[in-house]
């Protein structure tokens, strides 16, 4: 039976049969070739689906392109990021604190920046007293020499950084009890605030910045406002610490440089109120000299210079008297054109009406504190106007701290009238 199935099958119809099983397989390769090219599709979409969302987590927040028009460099942005990726093997917060020196170059976007804000800007957590320290000991160094806090840098220039110790950014609902408290304390001394600007009214005895023995300050209280990037709120312009009111903030980078930049540029307005002894005769006038520091073992003041003096700088105050009491204390407004240390409390005192309480500068003999007044600097920074970053302009004012309301109160003095330093020229 076997022998005979195979005698009906011949050689040709084997060919044959081999033939027809490859066109079979032939056919079904194209099938399957077919199928394939088929389910690819769907697969494309998808993946186009996760590149699309990819580059829209990507873009920055707030970075709206224009209508109809595709967002700019979105490709090469996602491609940076993407690459970026294998060495962000950390969180922010969890790199660890640089430990060795480190030199870094100046960008486009650094240009022009203040030494000081420049380390602020590139490690967030770095505190004001320890840029100060860094700085002072010429540890910082750019392109090889020691530099000022105040110094601006320029593009390509070098930047030589000590190791440093940086505190580490808190992180929203993370305040401790003592810190809450801080940030209670920052809203109660709060005139006004938005997205960019805040005016404090900082209360007298309460220093802006560290120093020797310092433990509390504005500065330092500030931490507590660090943004979810470590940033925090920027000084913009000093009070001396026994001087209260009007402290102006910037709380982004943006505007931190319009703001210091209409200080630079003689664009903000600044109002002070004194009480002063004597009466200035005549009642409204200008006070122009030349101020230096003059160090002792103990402590240092503004002396007036002349032109030419080594560390001397021109000063230019315009006061007003508004209200007076007798002829024994007056009511004084006062606006500085320039802003040096100093200024008003040097200035006063060099046309013999010390400011009443001033431990510096109050040199007057046989003169006697009028009875229920207390022996404090009577000296507010009473209000502030200045262009906002964004448009239009900041008007703060701050009331009279509880010293100077109580003298108010005692020799009758009429908070609410007509301020002459109004008419005031503004240079």
């Amino acid at each position: 039976m076997s022998r005979r199935i195979k005698r009906t099958t011949s050689p040709g119809d084997r060919a044959k049969g081999r033939d027809k099983g490859r066109d079979r397989d032939r056919a079904g390769d194209r099938g399957k070739s077919g199928s394939t090219q088929r389910s690819r599709k769907p697969d494309d979409r998808k993946s186009g689906e996760r590149k699309s969302s990819e580059r829209k987590s990507g873009e920055r927040p707030f970075a709206h392109p224009a209508a109809g028009k595709p967002p700019r460099f979105a490709e090469s942005r996602r491609d940076r990021q993407e690459r970026a990726e294998p060495a962000a093997t950390k969180p922010a917060a969890e790199q660890p604190l640089p430990t060795k020196v480190q030199t870094v170059v100046v960008t486009a976007d650094e240009n022009g920046m203040r030494v000081d804000r420049f380390l602020e800007a590139r490690f967030p957590g770095l505190s004001f007293s320890h840029i100060q320290r860094i700085v002072r000991k010429g540890e910082l160094r750019v392109n090889g020499k020691r530099a000022d806090s105040k110094d601006r840098l320029e593009e390509g220039q070098s930047v030589r950084i000590p190791p440093l110790r940086l505190d580490t950014p808190k992180t929203a609902g993370t305040l401790s009890e003592a810190e809450a408290k801080t940030l209670q304390a920052l809203k109660d001394m709060t005139l006004y605030e938005d997205d960019d600007v805040l005016v404090l009214n900082k209360p007298a005895g309460l220093a802006v910045q560290g120093g020797s023995g310092m433990t509390r300050h504005v500065d330092q209280m500030l931490e507590v406002m660090r943004d979810a990037k470590g940033q925090k709120p920027r000084l913009v312009h000093r009070l001396d610490r026994e001087t209260s009111g009007c402290l102006l903030v910037a709380k982004t980078r943006f505007a931190a440089t319009h703001l210091t930049g209409a200080f630079r540029h003689r664009s903000a307005r600044k109002i002070y109120w004194a009480l002063v002894a004597g009466v200035p005769k005549p009642k409204q006038g200008r006070i122009s000299t030349y101020l230096a520091k003059e160090e002792s073992e103990e402590d240092s003041i503004m002396r007036i210079a002349e032109h030419g003096d080594e560390g001397a700088s021109h000063a230019v105050t315009y006061y007003a008297v508004v209200e007076t009491s007798a002829t024994k204390l007056a009511w004084v407004s006062l606006k500085p054109v320039t802003g040096r240390t100093h200024q008003l409390r040097a200035h006063m005192a060099h046309i013999d009406h010390a400011i009443v309480g001033d431990p510096k500068y109050f040199n007057k003999e046989n003169w006697q504190l009028p009875g229920g007044l207390q022996n404090r600097l009577h000296l507010l920074a009473r209000r502030i106007v200045i262009p906002h970053p964004r448009g239009g302009v900041i008007d703060a004012t701050a009331p009279l701290p509880p010293h100077m309301l109580q003298s108010w109160n005692l020799l009758g003095l009429e908070a609410d009238r007509f301020d002459p330093i109004e008419n005031a020229p503004e240079e």
